[in-house]
This record gives structure tokens, C-alpha cells and sequence, in this order.
């Protein structure tokens, strides 16, 4: 659908709304072919892995990613949810190579993240390839927003892509499954709280997403005593958060070290709990 036909009364209703149309697919064939010139020649400077920067918080040090989560189409859209004042508090790849076991198992965004069960935040994932049932797309439980954080269980498995391979300790029925099918360019937007997971890739081509976290300035993180975000549009009368610059260029010496120290807050908040390191932020 177009983001002019998206009113935002489904996504409060079911906890998500899909496919919005945002880029076109030149848009995200761009986004895609940068991402993977990186991943085909590595910067130098880099203090972790490559996949580390590109799996979480990549907005801190690649400027496109930056730009996409003010790209206007996707911004009036999250506007539709959440109101005019926007922050984006995390943003990252999502791939799954083809031909892979890996998974997403059921689980909610906001059992680890330390910013409350509120409903001051939305998820944008933004297709770079075909998101489709063969490829491991999301799936999605409608209504199940409205419950409140379910039990999760660390698994820590090889093949599920989840910081701590959390999964929720309720089964869900196979008939209450949404399957979240987008083309390159479409966007699904869903609430903190929905249950969702997704499956094996056995397609011939990688599947590949931008997701980018959004909040209101009236979120405040409850795990730790800093967290970071980038303005992203409207007013912040609370300051809750360290305001991230934008990159002045992809792996910057400067957004590098910014990185290393917002992922030192971050391993705190995400380790809550856990009697294990989580690797992804170490």
C-alpha cells in the first residue's frame, strides 16, 4: 500500500501493518549493493567484525542508514504510529544467507531492551530482497500485542540469529500465523510486544532487510544509566537519551569509537540477567 493509504487504525488493532511501499527498488537495490561492497572489502580501522557493526546499531557508522531512517516515506508512516516526535534507537541488517537452518524463533522485541512494555515504540523492517515464506520472512501473531511480555528462555543455539537465542516459553499454533511477504522497497511496521518469528531460508538468494528501531522522547532506559538514540524529526522535551551525530562518512575513526562506547552501555542492558556474555556486543 501506499503511505498515504496507511491510517495506522490496523496497526493498533493487529500490532503491525505490511507491505507499505517506502523505497522503490532501485532505492533498496542501493542500500543493498553498499552493504555488500563493504561485506566484499572490509574498511580498515575496524576494532570488531564487520557483521557486528552491520548487525546492531549500524546508523551510528554508516550514513546511509542514517539518511533511511529519515527517509520520508518512512517517517510519515511511523508518524501514523507513534506521533511527530521521533527518535531512532537502534538500526541493523537482517540476512539470512540462502540456503541456511538459521531461524528466528517466537519471541517479543521488548523483553531485554530496558525501555519498559509500553507502547512508545515501532519496529520499521525494510525489504532489500524478497522477504517471501521460502526465504524466511517474518511471521507474525495478530492481536498478540496486546498481551503482556511473556516468558522467554536463553537458548544461546548456533542457529537462531537472536542475541541470546531468547525464545518465548508459549507455543504458538501454526494456524495463527501471518507470513509477512515484502518485495524490495515494501516495509512492515510492528509493536514491541508482537509475537513474531522466522524460519529457514531455502531460497537461492540471501534474504536481506534494514530494520530500524523507532521511539518517543518519553522513553527512558531502565537497565542502565546511559543509553544512546539520533534525532530523528520533532521536538525532545525529555532527554532522556545521549543524542548519536550523523556519520560525516561510512567507518569514520570518530562514529567507530562512538560505536565501541555505545555498545559498551548496550552489553550491560541486553546481559540482564543473563549468566552469559551476549556475543553480538562484545
Amino acid at each position: 500500500m501506499q503511505v498515504s493509504e496507511f491510517k495506522g487504525d490496523d496497526y493498533w488493532r493487529d500490532g503491525y501493518a505490511f507491505p507499505i511501499d517506502v523505497l522503490t527498488a532501485a532505492e533498496a537495490q542501493a542500500v543493498r549493493k553498499e552493504v555488500e561492497a563493504f561485506e566484499a572489502s572490509p574498511p580498515e580501522g575496524l576494532t570488531r567484525p564487520l557483521a557486528k557493526y552491520l548487525r546492531t546499531n549500524a546508523h551510528i557508522v554508516l550514513p546511509t542508514v542514517a539518511r533511511m531512517a529519515r527517509h520520508p516515506q518512512v517517517i510519515d508512516a511511523v508518524k501514523k504510529v507513534l506521533g511527530p516526535d521521533l527518535l531512532c534507537w537502534g538500526a541493523e541488517f537482517f540476512t539470512k544467507e540462502a540456503h541456511t537452518n538459521k531461524v528466528v524463533t517466537w519471541h517479543q522485541d521488548l523483553t531485554y531492551w530496558g525501555l519498559g512494555y509500553g507502547d512508545q515504540e515501532v519496529t520499521a523492517w525494510i525489504a532489500l530482497s524478497p522477504a517471501t515464506v521460502e526465504s524466511g520472512c517474518m511471521k507474525f501473531v495478530a492481536g498478540s500485542h496486546k498481551n503482556e511480555i511473556q516468558p522467554h528462555v536463553d537458548t544461546f543455539d548456533e542457529n537462531n540469529l537472536l542475541s541470546r537465542g531468547q525464545e518465548m516459553a508459549v507455543k504458538v499454533n501454526e494456524e495463527d500465523e501471518v507470513p509477512v511477504i515484502l518485495m524490495p522497497g515494501q516495509m512492515s511496521l510492528h509493536h514491541g510486544r508482537m509475537f513474531h518469528a522466522s524460519g529457514p531460508n531455502v531460497s537461492d538468494d540471501r534474504r536481506m532487510g534494514l530494520v530500524i528501531r523507532f521511539i518517543t522522547p518519553e522513553m527512558k532506559q531502565q537497565n542502565a544509566g546511559r543509553d544512546y538514540a539520533m534525532p530523528v524529526c520533532g521536538a525532545d522535551t525529555h532527554r532522556n537519551f545521549e543524542y548519536v551525530p550523523d556519520p560525516v562518512s561510512a567507518f569514520s575513526p570518530e562514529s567507530v569509537a562512538l560505536y565501541d562506547e555505545v555498545m559498551a552501555e548496550h552489553a550491560k542492558i541486553m546481559a540482564q540477567g543473563s549468566e552469559k556474555k551476549i556475543a553480538i556486543y562484545s
